[in-house]
């Protein structure tokens, strides 16, 4: 059989130098890929992909117009009935890279365990740090009380790949994994090898593209695979190593540690812009929840009935645990286990609204009290080992998961809420809402919450979105009777831009029964939700504190925070602050807004729990969360943090059981060590002068930005010339519209989609313009400046997060790649592009002043080395895309159009693949 020689792994183009595992991983990856590629396709669609390869590299390490050409022209050489294959090929060596270094990780996170290292990041870490900060154990568990961090799985459409995809994935990924058992012979690791081919084959032959939209259901199904397959099982196990570590640290005997980390979801529950989410979805949604958290349960109970074998012959049992079964057996755990089965499958009949036939559990607490009652009876038995190993995951389990699996986040745009409270109150014969001003409008719901006659009429038939809206108030209701109050907690307010609109949620969920006052007026309200605005836009960021004073000053509203123990939940966005204002207004008015608000929450005796919308990508809040944690106000880690989870990140860091236990660890190590943090001297001293350099910085970053934007004439046509953003809408990558409205402006348009977009075209924009016109200004009017900026970078987590993720940005962007889709523009490219490439060029600059580097990155120098030799194969899959996009734009031939479009997506997903980012 023809062996081609595969180049794709060769020693200089391991993607960590002198890395001897990940380079046998690359190449014996990267051989079975040629192989396979010609078996599947021919030795000609191999040396098409070779000979572009060669002339990627060529380009790279001599970029001049000879070479420019050479590699455009090899890509232009290509035939049109061998186009998807070279391009797919591409594609797959990438996905196949990343599974590499995500083994890779792996191999290391084990390593350090073996050598009994202490990791950064780690629990044994942040124990260890709390205890050099003084902190005792009483002082750690009332910490533990008191902070946490919860993650929410958002659908948004950032995940490229299928589900059939990663399922390949998952298994060669395991393959990868067997490779390094020590123990496997050279028959045993040629057979895995031959295993790892097959998968390779089913990857080559398995469709990347999806070819219809998934529906809102699909999204639900597909954020539960992750919580069924992966964190079902690695959340208690999590919280048992953190049990661990203060043990180990603190000499705690017994520790009764609180659920610290919990999982939201927005999927079923996002409503905003999306039609396509409805009442009914939700309720589907919820019970799709609630089956899943039964079936995972009614799973580990037949386990259990398989590893509770004691028997009273053998060791004794509590007479409470003996009274409790219907019949009489030598082995009572087992009989207690299939007692437990038995009405967990009457539990699951009466959800689904059948008429259970026999005992059911109400409530999660109830079938924790049986889970117990086994526990003590063990424990009394000497059967303490069994509890801790059987019985103690489970009940964590229990505990972390309830009935409803994951709790379901509400969000609905602001205007929506308008609508149906300006209809009821239409027809109550109340005043004409619209019309009002803002203080009319809150005293006029002010005065309807106050009251506990209803405004909605039973009788009339309302407008569809009324109608919709009530609904859902509805359906949480209900949700709450049958799956408890955890199903859904939070109802998000989309576009909040002023007191009124958090007052509407509360009416209307009145108007549904989630908040009322059962024993009058004059006592405390019954409030089943919790109201959470969300500012996204500067504008809307500055003027979050004075909104959020004026509603702690409401009576009606503070008496609604009482009933939740005066917490106010608020949703920053960093998406939409990012594409309104540019990367550094954005991120400095986000945290400025943290600290103003807690400053108003300190005065009124109320605590903020801030949910941060951060996105996958650099220009939406993306970077490693830990970083992003650690940057924010000390006073804001306090409490409970909330980060949304989005797109491919949800695959990238919990797709795999290994990665997914080290990024909850380091996520909550990081709060820990965050909420304990006193700032550093330096900061105290010089806080104040830095907070008005980048106030000024700001000020003219986001003048320069805004100038390019939305001011200059030539940009909107620029965009969507010189960048994939109408392909990336016919992607069928989510259930939700690229757009709010049928407008083409900016400001209409989703932020995913407008940073995908930049993504692909190599500029990520969104990540670093007019950063550097505002420093260079900063820098000429201040001498002292670069001294103090220097300082920051040194001394103060939040501006070295900045800057670090900066560097991200800059060192993925390519001008060199990003000028042949400026060629696309025409003479609209000409005029913008010398703009962005200067401002790149500022920016870089500066970037190295501040941190006093030679090259970007220089203090991550494994990522700084994976970006330089992952560009020679993401080159060609941008060059084939500019010309796709060219000839798209050139050809009326309808399957013509087809052919190319759909090359042009497997471009798409390929480059999303090579920069490890969509949206």
């Amino acid at each position: 059989m023809y062996r081609p020689r595969a180049e794709w792994g060769d020693q200089e183009e391991c993607l960590v130098a002198n890395d001897a595992p990940l380079h046998r991983d690359i190449r014996v990856l990267g051989d079975l890929l040629g192989e396979v590629l010609v078996e599947q396709c021919g030795a000609e669609v191999f040396s098409q992909v070779e000979r572009i390869r060669l002339a990627a590299k060529t380009f790279r390490a001599d970029p001049s117009p000879a070479t420019r050409q050479a590699l455009t022209d090899a890509v232009a050489a290509v035939p049109a009935e061998l186009r998807n294959d070279t391009i797919h090929a591409f594609s797959v060596y990438f996905q196949l890279v990343n599974l590499a270094e995500q083994n890779h990780r792996l191999r290391r996170h084990r390593d350090y365990d073996r050598s009994q290292q202490v990791l950064r990041g780690s629990f044994r870490d942040a124990m260890a740090t709390l205890a050099n900060r003084g902190m005792k154990e009483d002082d750690v568990n009332r910490l533990l009380e008191e902070v946490g961090i919860e993650l929410v799985l958002t659908a948004h459409p950032t995940e490229a790949l299928r589900r059939s995809v990663l399922d390949k994935h998952t298994k060669i990924a395991a393959l990868l994994e067997e490779m390094d058992d020590p123990r496997k012979t050279p028959r045993e690791l040629t057979a895995i090898h031959e295993q790892i081919r097959t998968e390779i084959v089913a990857l080559w032959q398995t469709r990347s593209v999806r070819k219809q939209r998934i529906t809102v259901l699909d999204e639900v199904r597909n954020g539960l695979y992750f919580l069924d397959q992966i964190l079902f099982d690695v959340l208690p196990h999590v919280h048992q190593k953190l049990e661990a570590a203060v043990r180990d640290q603190f000499g705690a005997q017994s520790i009764d540690l609180p659920s610290v980390i919990r999982f939201g979801s927005w999927m079923g529950g996002d409503r905003d812009g999306n039609p396509n989410v409805t009442a009914q979805i939700t309720e589907q949604t919820l019970l799709l929840h609630c089956d899943l958290a039964l079936n995972k349960y009614a799973s580990r109970l037949r386990e259990l009935g398989r590893d509770l074998s004691s028997s009273v012959e053998r060791v004794g049992a509590d007479d409470e645990l003996l009274r409790s079964l219907d019949t009489v057996s030598d082995e009572p755990y087992r009989a207690k286990v299939n007692q437990m089965i038995e009405r967990l499958q009457n539990t699951r009949r009466r959800i689904h609204g059948e008429l259970p036939q026999g005992d059911f559990y109400a409530t999660p607490a109830d079938m924790m009290a049986d889970v117990e009652l086994m526990a003590r009876s063990l424990a009394n038995h000497r059967g303490e080992r069994l509890v801790d190993a059987y019985l103690r995951p489970f009940m964590l389990q229990l505990q972390l998961f309830g009935f409803h699996m994951v709790t379901l986040d509400i969000r609905q745009h602001s205007g929506i809420h308008e609508q149906a409270v300006a209809e009821l109150f239409q027809t109550a014969g109340l005043p004409d809402y619209m019309v009002c001003d803002e203080t009319e409008r809150v005293r006029l719901l002010s005065e309807c919450l106050a009251s506990p006659r209803p405004i909605r009429n039973p009788y009339h038939t309302y407008s569809d979105v009324t109608t919709e809206a009530l609904a859902v108030f509805d359906c949480v209701r209900r949700g709450h009777e049958i799956y408890g109050r955890d199903c859904v907690r939070d109802y998000l307010i989309s576009m909040t831009q002023g007191a009124s609109d958090l007052l509407e949620v509360l009416l209307l969920a009145k108007e549904s029964g989630l908040f009322g006052w059962p024993e009058g007026p004059s006592e405390p309200p019954r409030s089943d939700i919790n109201v959470v605005p969300l500012f996204e836009t500067i504008e809307d960021l500055e003027a979050a504190p004075a909104i959020m004073k004026s509603l702690f000053a409401n009576d009606v509203y503070r008496r609604h925070l009482a009933a939740h123990g005066h917490r106010q939940e608020i949703m920053l966005g960093y998406s939409d602050s990012n594409k309104d204002g540019g990367y550094l207004t954005a991120n400095w008015s986000l945290y400025t807004a943290q600290r103003r608000l807690l400053a108003i929450a300190k005065e009124q005796d109320v605590k903020i729990k801030f949910f941060h919308g951060r996105g996958g990508a650099l220009g939406r809040g993306g970077g490693p969360v830990e970083q992003s944690i650690l940057a924010q106000p000390t006073e804001a880690l306090r409490g409970h943090v909330k980060i949304t989870e989005q797109g491919e990140v949800i695959s990238q860091r919990y797709g795999h059981p290994g990665i997914a236990e080290r990024s909850l660890e380091s996520a909550t190590a990081a709060v820990l060590i965050g909420a304990t943090r006193q700032n550093s001297p330096e900061w105290q001293a010089a806080h104040e002068r830095w907070f008005a350099l980048l106030d000024r910085a700001s000020e003219q970053s986001f003048r320069a930005y805004r100038k390019l934007v939305f001011e200059h004439p030539d940009f909107l046509q620029y965009f969507h010339q010189a960048t994939p953003i109408d392909e990336i809408g016919k992607m069928n990558i989510g259930s939700r519209p690229a757009k709010r409205t049928n407008s083409a402006q900016i400001q209409d348009l989703r932020a995913i989609p407008w940073v995908f977009s930049w993504t692909q075209s190599r500029h990520l924009l969104p990540a670093w313009y007019g950063f550097g016109t505002a420093m260079q200004h900063v820098l000429q009017e201040d001498a002292e400046s670069l001294h103090a900026f220097r300082a920051m970078y040194r001394h103060w987590p939040f501006f070295r997060t900045l800057i670090d993720n900066l560097q991200m940005a800059l060192a993925k962007a390519d001008m060199l790649v990003a000028r042949e889709y400026a060629l696309l523009a025409g003479e609209a490219g000409e005029r913008i592009f010398p703009e962005i490439e200067a401002e790149y060029d500022r920016s870089r600059t500066v970037v190295l002043l501040i941190t006093e580097y030679d090259h970007l990155l220089d203090n991550r120098s494994v990522i700084q080395e994976s970006i330089t030799l992952r560009n020679p194969y993401v080159d060609p899959l941008s060059f084939f895309q500019v010309r796709l996009l060219q000839q798209l734009r050139e050809t009326t031939d309808e399957a013509e159009r087809d052919a190319l479009l759909a090359d042009a997506l497997q471009t798409i997903n390929g480059i999303a693949a090579g920069l490890r980012n969509t949206g």
